[in-house]
């Protein structure tokens, strides 16, 4: 392993991108950000302010030919993250991309063609979830057997409003691909078939929007995980699990927070975003990515994974649409991502 710092160009300087920079630069040891892509200028130029001796680079092109880098976190919009991870696959640097690898599997194929004209996977995608200490208990009970075999799941995701522009496709490909990744990594099988189900509508939701939404997955053996996808629920942001056992059951997500009992109520303190929510999470991955960038490996959700949500994204899409349930099938895995 290298001693110096891994040098880290940031793309996207948003909410997670803004995040990460903070992250790498207060936190994460090993890893220092030298410069911040953003083709808005006030917003590159505050996000460098936070991450001293970085510069501002309007383009991914720009950087790899103006900096000397190591390795990339992407952290645009999926719609923009195909036009930065072959630039910065042909460079040959360490990759972190935030969920969705690509909005669609067409363009994740294409993706992991690249990447396999390399010599080994350079792209981790930001699934965080399998590195939030909750999620990786459930994980080892699942594996141990402790409980006999899981049978269902049961999946909440609530936000308190939505932002301007969100449509109802985004329920799918912007909060429940989370569970689409992790509802697998838990049962150790994939998603075999996706079903969609509208409840009635909640009056408080945008114009046009037609929340909350029951997301049915069934995993290959006949796991299945309903999902609540609920992101006008008003109170804060929750993520939730409880696990069927055949001997028992398990529960994941609760608020723990402060209790305060007071004139006649009982109150507990909710997130109201997912950059605390899951804040442990966050820095758990990106260490780990760095520890590991640093060794010339990933540790962590690859390309392929990515790919992988994103077929089972499109089939929730269909049956979203449709009313129907989808049978999800996958492409054979290269042998490039058999470790």
């Amino acid at each position: 392993m290298s001693t110096e710092s891994l040098r880290i160009a940031v793309v996207g300087a948003g909410i997670m991108g803004a995040d990460h920079i903070k992250r790498i630069t207060n936190t994460i040891s090993g890893a220092r950000v030298v410069a911040v892509v953003e083709p808005d200028a006030a917003r590159a130029a505050a996000a460098a302010a936070s991450a001293p001796g970085s510069v501002a680079r309007r383009s991914i092109e720009e950087s790899l030919a103006e900096d000397a880098l190591d390795a990339v976190i992407i952290a645009t919009p999926g719609p923009f993250h195909e036009s930065v991870l072959l630039p910065a696959l042909e460079a040959g640097i360490s990759i972190l991309c935030e969920k969705p690898l690509t909005p669609d599997s067409e363009a994740a194929l294409r993706v992991i063609e690249a990447e396999q004209r390399g010599d080994k996977p350079r792209i981790q995608v930001g699934f965080m979830r399998r590195f939030d200490p909750e999620y990786v208990e459930l994980r080892r009970l699942v594996e141990s057997g402790e409980a006999g075999q899981l049978l269902a799941l049961h999946c909440a995701h609530r936000n308190a409003s939505t932002p301007p522009g969100y449509v109802e496709s985004m329920l799918i490909t912007d909060s429940v691909v989370h569970e689409i990744d992790i509802v697998p990594w838990i049962a150790g099988e994939p998603i075999a078939a996706v079903e969609v189900k509208k409840t009635k509508r909640n009056s408080l939701a945008p114009a046009g929007l037609h929340e909350p939404q029951l997301v049915l997955l069934e995993t290959v053996s006949g796991v299945l995980a309903d999902v609540e996808i609920n992101v006008n629920a008003q109170f804060g942001y929750q993520v939730t699990t409880d696990a069927v056992f055949e001997r028992g059951m398990a529960a994941i997500g609760r608020t723990s927070g402060i209790t305060r009992w007071e004139n006649g109520r009982l109150t507990v303190a909710e997130h109201m975003t997912y950059t605390t929510r899951f804040e442990e999470a966050y820095d758990r991955e990106v260490q780990r990515w760095v520890n590991a960038s640093r060794r010339g490996e990933i540790d962590g959700p690859s390309a392929w994974d990515g790919y992988r949500a994103a077929v089972v994204c499109e089939a929730a899409l269909e049956a979203q649409a449709t009313g129907r349930r989808v049978d999800v099938s996958y492409a054979d895995m290269p042998a490039f991502y058999a470790g």
